[in-house]
């Protein structure tokens, strides 16, 4: 009897089914999420057929052994960092971004590296076997471990993974692959799901690493169902406007490492080159004797990272005044704003204000409050912020300053720089055990902090 045909609706996000279409998701709560699919419904599965398959039996936790296990170091230290100490054996890694942010070029760089060790099975659904050559050619990639397969058939790979056993295999892109029992598009949330389980198996099993690259969508997501960044251990994603040369790698989930670590990199024609030393590279070009800029320092994992940030407040030509953030929160700075006004009495009701943070970062870091305050009220007095100074600290809604984690590391890295004064919450003094070659000014408020660095 032919398999019966029907049309079903899924969740982009959460995978939740449906007979009809709807426009919020039940199962999430997202709206315009449900994408309809074509869907075969064959003879189920026979109870005979799930008996034959071997019973495992559980394992006592002490009796797991973990001696043997090794990461594969990649070449790049500012990847290895990102992914806790390299490629941990049998896992499973997406990498996502936005078109052209270098995902498919990060892959290729490494393979040159890993290759002088490792066999490498590179799977492309998207490129032909010479434009990845011209591509490894271009970035000088010419190793004899690196073998090509030109294939969008899970099955195939995953064949191909069980014959020849390659030491890692990079599959680009998982929305290209498809499930030849599935009568869906390549792409669709339910092949998306089911090709990644496949290879997620066959890694597990043969202990062989995978590194997928994953699509956005237009709203920057990771395309596809949410669950697949629960199938893969861990998920990297590429930061950064395609116009501007940084890139920043971050985890956003990573089971073998922790995910506040970032790596730097910067996109020239030879590809990503590492960027050992981001503090300094982000504040080149830096102007002096200029109103509305101030730097602050952030904890990314366990690096401190100097940034720019620049403020600027100028007459509205709108009946409500405009309000425009890049690389920080949009709220945390309307909140902010409505502290300055009402705790410290800078008026910026009838001004338009715009923050930028220089080099493409996006901080979400509390410490970085009292820096954005103050490349306002800069730029609203129209007072330049000594070129010297650096400061950081939270901002509370009593307008009073809040200490912080890490001010040492920050510190450090300020006077490592040839800053001379630093500007922090007065609280935070009592963290310092060592007196820095700094100028320290613990300060209680806004005011206090504006005037320490413009005296």
């Amino acid at each position: 009897m032919a398999a019966k045909i029907k049309n079903v609706f899924i969740c982009s996000e959460c995978g939740f089914e449906s007979a009809k279409w709807l426009g919020k998701c039940p199962g999430c709560g997202q709206w315009n999420t449900m994408q309809e699919e074509v869907r075969d419904s064959g003879p189920a599965k026979t109870a005979s057929a799930a008996a034959a398959r071997p019973l495992l039996h559980p394992v006592p936790i002490r009796e797991i052994d973990t001696s043997d296990e090794i990461r594969y170091h990649t070449g790049l230290s500012e990847l290895d960092r990102v992914l806790g100490g390299g490629i941990v054996k049998g896992s499973l890694i997406l990498v996502s971004g936005e078109p052209g942010i270098g995902k498919s070029t990060i892959l290729l760089q490494i393979c040159q590296y890993l290759g002088q060790t490792l066999r490498i099975l590179y799977v492309s659904g998207e490129e032909s076997s010479r434009q990845i050559k011209l591509r490894a050619s271009r970035l000088g990639v010419d190793s004899e471990n690196l073998y090509i397969l030109t294939e969008t058939d899970v099955q195939a790979v995953v064949e191909q993974m069980r014959q020849n056993k390659p030491d890692l295999v990079m599959v680009d892109s998982i929305q290209t692959m498809n499930f030849t029992d599935l009568s869906s598009s390549p792409g669709s949330v339910t092949q998306v799901r089911e090709c990644t389980n496949a290879i997620m198996r066959a890694a597990k099993m043969l202990e062989i690493p995978a590194i997928v690259v994953g699509h956005v969508n237009k709203d920057g997501a990771i395309a596809g169902p949410k669950v697949l960044e629960h199938i893969v251990d861990a998920v990297l994603y590429f930061e950064g406007d395609r116009q501007m040369s940084y890139r920043i790698l971050r985890a956003v989930k990573n089971r073998y490492g922790s995910t506040n670590e970032i790596g730097v990199f910067d996109m020239g024609d030879k590809g990503l080159r590492q960027v050992e030393n981001p503090s300094m590279a982000m504040l080149e070009g830096r102007p002096t004797n200029v109103s509305g800029t101030c730097v602050t320092c952030v904890i990314e994992g366990s690096r401190p990272i100097l940034a720019e940030i620049q403020g600027l407040a100028s007459a509205t030509g709108f009946g409500n005044p405009r309000r425009m953030s890049t690389g920080f929160d949009y709220n945390r700075m309307s909140l902010l704003l409505a502290v300055l006004e009402k705790r410290a009495g800078y008026y910026f009701s009838n001004l338009d204000a715009y923050l930028n943070v220089v080099g493409g970062l996006r901080l979400d870091e509390p410490a970085v409050d009292l820096a954005v305050a103050m490349a306002l009220v800069s730029s609203l007095k129209d007072t330049p912020i000594r070129d010297d100074a650096i400061v950081f600290g939270e901002i509370g809604l009593a307008g009073e300053l809040r200490s912080v984690t890490h001010a040492e590391a920050r510190i450090a890295e300020a006077a490592r720089l040839g800053f001379r004064r630093c500007v922090l919450p007065f609280h935070c003094l009592r963290q310092i055990a060592e007196k820095p070659e700094i100028e320290l000014c613990g300060v209680k408020n806004v005011r206090e902090a504006f005037a320490a660095l413009t005296e």
